[in-house]
């Protein structure tokens, strides 16, 4: 039988065990020989064998251009036998082998060179063995036919021969002296000094006797300890052998023994080549580090070597296991080290374009307002309404500086401005517009069913709607600061790659897409309803009012926040969310913000600087006066489309009063 080894920590593992067949076929070795290459680390082989089979696999690894690969073990059937190596030597180099530590017993020899055919005839095979040993045959009926030499009978062992005691004369001697003194205190115990054999040792049980030889102590031929321990094994007494190649002779060296324990002579060992490094014998090889052993069933030195990978870490030498949430694996996955923070930096480019956009607006809405207030009892100045306009443009610069709390690095006082001004700035903008508008569409509905102005279009009235609106906003923030003060968190998912050396925590403030929606949603309502009055009052002559341009800036603002909802919602599962998201609103708050400016006031602002000569008062007109041409304007363009362009202008003028201020009016 042969069985692979490998090492392990210091010990000795099978990684495989084969078994030699009884009555081998040809090429059997050849595939023994093949089964333990499939394992090529394991490199040591020990044979228990008899020294023909060993011939074979010798021969077969030399077949299989094995030399000098494995590295052999043999029993004591090798021992320091020269036949199983006999024109295997490159192969057989570095083998080693066990012979049990033996002495010479001189008596033996004595009596075994005493002994000649006349002396010795009980023995009935010593015949043979005469004419084995001496090359001869003994008269017409001897067991050597050929032989041309008869034996003498005077011929003596050891002179006309050569001899050399055979290494288990000692054994053979001490088996025999224990069974004596086994049965010599069975006798002593059993008998009570009675001469002979007494009738209780007439059948002796196997069992008793099998205990009286396992207690037997005594000094053997060699002069050594003869006991046996409770397994019945008498103490190993090995020398150990290597078969070494020197200068091109090769023989069994001597290189330790074992007695109770290991002695071995590592100098006088000698490897292929003349190495006398030890070599390594694995069935696999050491697992780097983070990878885990994965063990091949029955055989606990051979393992795959399988590396933690993802988020897991090698938490023991069989194991990986999974780093918490806020850890990853460390360079070498065999512990867990913290995710790298990171927030968007103001150098960012994420960052850098914001910015910029909000600081030409933060000028631009500073410049604006700078020259309403120099010139602040123009009439474009007053016609604009100074208080609404003010409140608008107040509006629109914290449209500006919100992107400043967005951009800033997440704190208590950061998350605090985040909350406040996220849906305060467009809150102003989109209450004091909703608010003109809704008085735009008031004055010219009431003026179709009467002269009579209607409540609430002062200046002071549409401050108190308009503030009035703005609370709505400020309460729900107040409300949303009681149920969940402000804080920072620091979100591992949102950048949680499949690498964990990719993986960063996002620092941010405690602001859910909900609570977003909330902020913004009241602000969107504004939008919306103030868009809505804008259609409505789309009609109205732009001598009168501001109603065109207010309905080109919310249409163009529902643009700009319609864009804005796929992009911010539908970069939810990006790596990049933050840097995203926070872009796309900063500048969609800057856009609309620009819009306003840009429609509403920078066309003011062109006449009050370059154009002073149009910043005059003009005549006034009386409430009945602008409602009904703007009723005659509406109708003028309803009939349009119905009827021949003469009949139109005729059936507008027969119905208009031939008063000179409507026809001014009209026309």
């Amino acid at each position: 039988m042969a069985a692979l080894v490998s090492e392990e920590k210091g010990g000795v593992c099978i990684a495989q065990s084969l078994k030699i067949p009884r009555e081998p076929r040809p090429g059997e070795f050849d595939k023994i020989i093949l089964r333990l290459l499939e394992t090529p680390n394991a490199r040591a082989i020990v044979m228990f064998a008899n020294e023909d089979d060993i011939r074979r696999v010798l021969d077969a690894a030399k077949r299989n251009n094995q030399t000098g690969h494995f590295l052999w073990v043999g029993s004591d059937s090798w021992g320091s036998k020269i036949s199983p190596v006999v024109q295997q030597e490159s192969v057989a180099e570095g083998a080693i082998t066990i012979l049990p530590k033996r002495a010479s017993i001189e008596a033996f020899d004595r009596y075994f060179k005493s002994r000649s055919l006349s002396n010795n005839r009980r023995n009935v095979w010593f015949a043979e063995f005469w004419e084995e040993n001496f090359g001869c045959k003994l008269g017409m009926h001897g067991k050597r036919p050929g032989s041309p030499k008869k034996c003498t009978g005077l011929e003596k062992v050891g002179r006309d021969s050569t001899y050399e005691q055979e290494g288990k004369v000692q054994f053979v001697m001490d088996a025999v002296y224990a069974m004596a003194h086994a049965l010599h205190r069975m006798h002593r115990d059993l008998c009570l000094g009675y001469p002979g054999l007494c009738p209780r040792m007439s059948n002796i049980d196997g069992k008793e006797l099998l205990g009286y030889i396992r207690n037997v102590s005594f000094n053997g031929s060699a002069k050594t300890l003869v006991v046996f321990n409770e397994n019945g094994d008498a103490p190993g007494r090995y020398d150990i052998y290597q078969y070494q190649i020197t200068n091109r002779s090769a023989e069994y060296r001597i290189i330790g023994h074992w007695t109770d324990q290991l002695h071995l002579n590592m100098n006088a060992m000698q490897w292929v080549s003349g190495d006398s490094s030890v070599p390594a014998s694995v069935c696999s090889l050491p697992c780097q580090k983070g990878e885990r052993k994965k063990v091949v069933k029955g055989v606990p030195c051979c393992w795959h070597c399988e590396r933690c990978e993802g988020y897991h870490y090698q938490a023991s030498e069989f194991t990986c296991q999974l780093c918490p949430y806020e850890l990853r694996p460390d360079q070498n996955r065999t512990g867990c080290q913290p995710i790298p923070i990171i927030k968007l930096e103001w150098h960012s480019p994420w960052a850098v374009v914001p910015v910029f956009i909000a600081i030409l607006g933060i000028l631009a809405t500073t410049f604006v307002v700078v020259t309403f207030v120099r010139y602040n009892d123009t009439p474009i100045v007053r016609a604009s309404g100074r208080e609404m306009s003010y409140v608008l443009l107040t509006g629109i610069f914290l449209c500006y500086v919100t992107t400043f709390p967005m951009i800033a690095a997440p704190g208590v006082a950061v998350c605090s401005f985040r909350r406040i001004f996220l849906g305060l700035g467009m809150c102003f903008s989109y209450a004091a517009l909703l608010t003109k508008t809704n008085r735009i569409h008031r004055i010219f509905e009431q003026g179709k069913r009467s002269v009579a102005a209607p409540r609430f279009i002062s200046p002071a009235s549409q401050l108190v709607i308009t503030f009035s609106l703005i609370s709505v906003q400020l309460m729900g923030v107040f409300v949303w600061f009681v149920a969940d003060p402000p804080h920072t968190v620091v979100d591992y998912g949102e950048q949680r790659t499949q690498d964990p050396e990719n993986a960063r925590g996002v620092l941010k403030c405690d602001i859910s897409d909900l609570s977003l929606i909330c902020s913004l949603g009241y602000s969107i309502l504004l939008m919306v309803t103030c868009t809505v009055y804008a259609i409505k009052t789309r009609g109205v002559p732009e001598t009168f009012n501001e109603a065109k341009p207010i309905g080109f800036t919310m249409y163009t603002t529902c643009i700009i926040w319609l864009a804005f909802i796929p992009i911010f919602f539908g970069t939810a599962q990006s790596a990049e969310r933050m840097y995203i998201q926070t872009a796309t609103l900063t500048v969609s708050l800057s856009l609309s913000a620009s819009v306003s400016l840009g429609m509403l006031y920078m066309p003011k602002v062109y006449i009050i600087i370059l154009h002073p000569e149009q910043n005059v008062p003009k005549r006034k007109r009386s409430f009945k006066a602008i409602v009904t041409a703007a009723t005659m304007t509406n109708k003028l363009s309803q009939l349009a489309s119905e009827r021949p362009n003469g009949e139109v202008k005729t059936e507008l003028c027969e119905s208009v009063d031939n008063s000179s201020e409507y026809r001014r009016l009209l026309f």
